[in-house]
C-alpha cells in the first residue's frame, strides 16, 4: 500500500527541485490578461511601521509596478485590492474571532493607516479598480469575477500578500472559475520562508504557473495589445 512520501528537504529546497523539473507541465498564458495586485497595504508593506509586515523579495513592489504599466499598455485591466472591515468588524465574520489584539486583521478598518495602500505604488486612479476584499479570495463576495467577464479575460496573473494565505486562495479559486493562472515568483511575499516556499510548490503543482517575473514580462511586452472596451455614447434613441 503506497505510504505518504518523506524528506530531508527544506521547503526552500523542494522549491527548487520542483521549479527545475524539464518536465513540468504548464496551463500557459491565454489571449488577455488581468493582473490582480493583492493587499499591497501598508499593514503588509511597511516593515518599519507595522509588525504585521513583511518582504520577501526587495524589488517585488518594483516588478509589480513594471508589470501593471506593460497591462495598462495593451489595453488589460489592472486590479488592486486591500483588506478593511466596518467599525464593528461584522464584515470580517468567523475570520475577526481567533485574536481581538490592536494588529489583529478584523482591526484594520476603512480609513486606517494600515488599510492604505503603499505608497511605492503606480496606481492609475482613473483607470485601475480598486477594491476592498474582506475574505482571503479576491474572488469571495467582490465585483473582480464581474470585471473578468466583461473585460473578457482568459488570464489572472496574481502578485502580492501573503503567498500562503490571500495569494494562495485567490490561485485556487481563479482556477476554479476557468482562468488560466500566473504567479510571478519574485511579486509574491510571506511572512515566512517556510510557508512561501511550501505554498508556491502547491500551487505549482497543482493550480497555477509559477513563473519568473522575466517570463511575465516578455510575454507581455510582446503581446500585440488588446482592443479597448468600447463604451456606447449619446442617446440610444
Amino acid at each position: 500500500m503506497p505510504v505518504m512520501q518523506t524528506s530531508d528537504l527544506t521547503p526552500r529546497q523542494y522549491w527548487e527541485e520542483v521549479k527545475a523539473n524539464p518536465n513540468r507541465a504548464k496551463f500557459g498564458f491565454g489571449e488577455k490578461a488581468a493582473i490582480i495586485n493583492i493587499d499591497l497595504q501598508r499593514a503588509y508593506t511597511d516593515v518599519d511601521a507595522f509588525p504585521t509586515a513583511y518582504q520577501t523579495d526587495p524589488k517585488q513592489i518594483d516588478y509589480i509596478n513594471e508589470l501593471s504599466a506593460l497591462a495598462r499598455a495593451k489595453n488589460m485591466p489592472v486590479i488592486w485590492t486591500y483588506v478593511a472591515y466596518m467599525q464593528n468588524a461584522d464584515d470580517a465574520g468567523v475570520w475577526g474571532t481567533r485574536t481581538n489584539t490592536p494588529h489583529s486583521l478584523q482591526n484594520i478598518k476603512e480609513g486606517d493607516e494600515r488599510a492604505e495602500l503603499d505608497p511605492r505604488l503606480d496606481i492609475d486612479r482613473d483607470r485601475d479598480a480598486v477594491i476592498n476584499k474582506r475574505m482571503a479570495s479576491v474572488f469571495h463576495d467582490t465585483l473582480i469575477p464581474s470585471l473578468l467577464v466583461w473585460h473578457k479575460v482568459d488570464t489572472v496573473i496574481l502578485t502580492g500578500g501573503s503567498t500562503s494565505g490571500c495569494v494562495r486562495a485567490s490561485c485556487v479559486a481563479s482556477l476554479s472559475t476557468g482562468y488560466r493562472t500566473v504567479v510571478p515568483e519574485e511579486c509574491v511575499a510571506d511572512k515566512h520562508e517556510i510557508p512561501h516556499y511550501a505554498n508556491l510548490c502547491d500551487m505549482m503543482l497543482k493550480y497555477a504557473d509559477v513563473e519568473p517575473v522575466a517570463a511575465v514580462r516578455t510575454w507581455l511586452g510582446n503581446h500585440p495589445g488588446c482592443e479597448p472596451i468600447r463604451k456606447a455614447r449619446g442617446a440610444a434613441f
